[in-house]
């Protein structure tokens, strides 16, 4: 946080910077707050601090996905239908940006025989086979998650558990691992200090926790055991983390807190 600011105004700033970055939400942002641009005219400053709010984003993004759901819901409609909206929703909020990274992710990593030609793949916009597999996957392995869950009658408290656990993952790799690009906005930055990164963790599971109880221990566990694999996988194929790597983290370690959470809610 910047030591010009006082400790309240300092984190709000932060949670707008995180919403910028990982949402299409219309968010304000004055001059003084991110000074520095990027080639692009993105804000640059500061960007490792914001990763502790990262769960907060998450929190934000599930709730607003929930509440077109939950009006469905109340109006009848079916569980299969309201994890659609959902997903939907979350999708809508986004931008795609962590379906954008797994698909990605999918065909660099099973596209390319070298760490250089994985990466030029990770880069390129088109989306390849693996890339289609792997979007398939993902949402059909949500949707029966997020419908098992509302068949149960739980439903916003998995969803955000879902959320704010995923979204500190991101954080933590971002101060484990190198960037495996020479060059790019990420590389501008250096490595994510590990406070904020250990901030976000905790903040998410303390959320988790309140929501969901004891279940978020599961939950804990093998939401972690998905990240971890999907960040020794990045660190073996292209020698660090992307934000295509951070974005296909977010959604395994979703998946797999989810599908905990169905079976044992």
């Amino acid at each position: 946080m910047s030591t010009d600011q006082p400790a309240i105004e300092a984190a709000f700033t932060d949670l707008r910077g995180a919403l910028m970055l990982l949402t299409r939400l219309p968010v304000p942002l004055d001059d003084a707050a991110f000074a520095a641009t990027g080639p692009q005219g993105e804000s640059t400053r500061g960007q490792g601090r914001l990763v502790w709010a990262f769960p907060l984003v998450g929190a934000i993004v599930a709730l607003l996905a929930l509440l077109p759901a939950g009006l469905a819901a109340w109006w009848g409609l079916a569980p299969g239908g309201v994890a659609l909206l959902v997903l939907a929703g979350g999708v809508l909020l986004t931008g795609a940006m962590h379906e954008d990274g797994l698909a990605d992710l999918a065909d660099g990593f099973w596209g390319g025989w070298t760490r250089e030609r994985r990466l030029e793949i990770m880069k390129d916009s088109r989306v390849g086979t693996y890339g289609v597999l792997a979007l398939i996957l993902s949402l059909l392995a949500r949707w029966w998650a997020l419908s098992t869950i509302f068949a149960g009658g739980a439903f916003w408290a998995p969803v955000l558990a879902a959320a704010v656990l995923s979204r500190a993952a991101m954080g933590v790799t971002m101060a484990s691992l190198d960037h495996a690009r020479a060059d790019g906005l990420g590389q501008s930055f250096g490595r994510t200090p590990a406070l904020p990164a250990a901030g976000g963790l905790g903040l998410a599971v303390v959320l988790a926790l309140v929501v969901i109880g004891w279940a978020a221990l599961p939950a804990l566990i093998f939401g972690a055991a998905a990240a971890l694999a999907l960040a020794l996988l990045a660190q073996a194929k292209i020698g660090g983390q992307t934000g295509d790597v951070l974005g296909a983290q977010q959604q395994v370690t979703e998946i797999a807190v989810l599908m905990v959470l169905a079976s044992i809610l």
